[in-house]
């Protein structure tokens, strides 16, 4: 486990590392720019880098982890990348219901993967589930999400990198935005993040605006019209489907 500043979870868990890029979103992937690093530094987690690999060591760990906590998992990678066997997701899978004192918030730009595996997986109350949205060409994603019976359905609109005009909120429960940060960062429109945030308070959808980014985020900072969007999900009870 890791302590994070990403600002919507508490804590990092990461029984895989490594990923590839999918699509636009990946361009100035933080991940690999980490991997990098603690490669140079002598992590035994990184010596092949960036390269996709699975952690057998790491997969029973929040079982040890007694104080509740929402946990990002995979912050590293992705657990519906296509070369991650079945066999190992449900073994992260049955941790996380096993571990049902913790939170824990799993992210994907692969969402038909995920659609095709759900079935396959036990979704207890304390697993939610996202896909990444960063432009209008992936909005197709959502639709994928929203046949996953996870307790919470979340987007990370993040990085937004260009306008959405259309996107369908039924049947989610959370919606993340944010602007890309680092030193080859790119633009997000002030008008852009409003139109997702009108979206969600007119669908009454938790709305939560992650950051503006850029170079220095610290300094840009995560205000969107003189207040702070930190509003958070209610899981709910859905219908499970379970093939063995």
């Amino acid at each position: 486990m890791a302590q994070t500043t990403i600002e919507w979870t508490e804590s990092t868990w990461n029984p895989v590392t490594g990923c590839n890029k999918t699509s636009p979103g990946c361009k100035n992937c933080y991940a690999e720019r980490m991997a990098k690093r603690l490669k140079f530094m002598g992590s035994v987690r990184y010596v092949n880098e960036f390269e996709l690999t699975l952690h057998e060591d790491v997969v029973q760990e929040p079982l040890s982890w007694k104080k509740p906590r929402t946990i990002f998992v995979n912050s590293m990678s992705d657990l519906f990348h296509e070369n991650i066997p079945l066999e190992f997701i449900r073994k992260v899978f049955d941790v996380m219901v096993k571990a049902h004192w913790h939170t824990f918030q799993i992210l994907t730009k692969r969402a038909s993967r995920l659609e095709e595996l759900s079935p396959y997986l036990p979704w207890s109350k304390n697993i939610w589930m996202g896909v990444s949205v960063e432009n209008q060409d992936y909005t197709f994603r959502v639709n994928h999400l929203r046949k996953v019976p996870a307790a919470v359905r979340f987007l990370s609109i993040e990085p937004l990198i260009g306008k959405i005009s259309r996107i369908g909120l039924r049947d989610i429960d959370w919606v993340i935005v944010g602007g890309e940060s680092g030193p080859r960062s790119r633009y997000m429109d002030p008008e852009w993040v409003r139109i997702i945030r009108d979206k969600c308070k007119k669908q009454n959808v938790p709305f939560f605006f992650k950051q503006w980014g850029g170079v220095h985020k610290k300094k840009t900072g995560r205000t969107l019209d003189k207040k702070i969007w930190s509003e958070m999900p209610q899981p709910k009870l859905r219908r499970k489907l379970i093939r063995l």
